[in-house]
Order: structure tokens, then C-alpha cells, then sequence
């Protein structure tokens, strides 16, 4: 890992209707549109969709990590999440995130190790610490 402070560079396109994109050198555009419940297409990525992922993504690679240093070995990670967002106190916000990760470990794995180190790769998540939003995993072990 390279020192800290690590600094992400995101280029966004966009006009007063349609869609944007984001990009940054080195990695395919996203096509950026406002969700269908906010009026938009639902045709492409929104930011609702975009944290959501980030959430599932950052579980999965911190879980690579922490499973790698712990000597967990695990076949897959399937994650399924839910972003709720209502409105309250006059602010439209994420009120939660609901992750439901099944996750395949070798057959006669250690199950509660796998548990353990699932539930700490998402308190450990970069993306989710940052988040002033509650996320509630519920998790799922199986071997394969």
C-alpha cells in the first residue's frame, strides 16, 4: 500500500438535461443519469446506485485483505444490498443500507472464523466508516 494521503481525481461531464459521465485516466467512463425516482431515465448509473456499490465494493476488497492477513480462504463473495432514502427533518438522505453477502468458504471451513471475519471487514470498510448512514449486514455462510 503506497503512504497516506491517497487522493482520487474524478472528472464529470454534464449539461442541464440528459446524462453525464465520470471519468478518471485509466478507467472506463461512467454514464451518470438521475434515478427513476427522481425523475431521471433509470437507464444508467445514479449517485443512489454509485454508493450503494461503493458500500459493496469496499466490503468485498476489504474482506480479500483481512481474510488474506487472518489465513481465511474463502471460494466467493455474493453481496446483495438495499439503500433506503426517505426524507426527514426537510433533508432527502440515506437513512441506511442493508448489505446481505453470501459468502462460500471450502467445504469444512471454520464457519464462525468466516463470520468473524466478514462482519470485521465490514466495520473496517473505508467506505462504510465514512458514512454518517447505519449499514446492517446480514450475512450468509455456505461452503462450496
Amino acid at each position: 500500500m503506497q503512504p497516506f494521503p491517497h487522493e482520487y481525481d474524478v472528472h464529470l461531464i454534464g449539461g442541464p438535461t440528459g446524462h453525464a459521465t465520470v471519468s478518471t485516466p485509466g478507467i472506463p467512463e461512467l454514464r451518470i443519469a438521475a434515478p427513476k425516482e427522481f425523475d431521471g431515465p433509470g437507464d444508467a448509473w445514479s449517485p443512489e446506485h454509485l454508493l450503494v456499490a461503493a458500500v459493496q465494493t469496499c466490503l468485498l476488497l476489504t474482506l480479500r485483505a483481512i481474510a488474506r492477513a487472518s489465513k481465511v480462504e474463502f471460494v466467493s463473495l455474493e453481496v446483495a444490498a438495499t439503500g433506503t432514502v426517505e426524507r426527514a427533518d426537510g433533508v432527502t438522505r440515506f437513512t441506511g443500507i442493508v448489505l446481505r453477502p453470501r459468502l462460500v468458504i471450502p467445504a469444512g471451513s471454520d464457519r464462525a472464523r468466516a463470520l468473524h471475519v466478514l462482519e470485521k471487514s465490514e466495520k473496517q470498510c473505508l467506505v462504510t466508516a465514512s458514512l454518517s448512514t447505519p449499514v446492517r449486514m446480514e450475512a450468509e455462510i455456505t461452503e462450496g
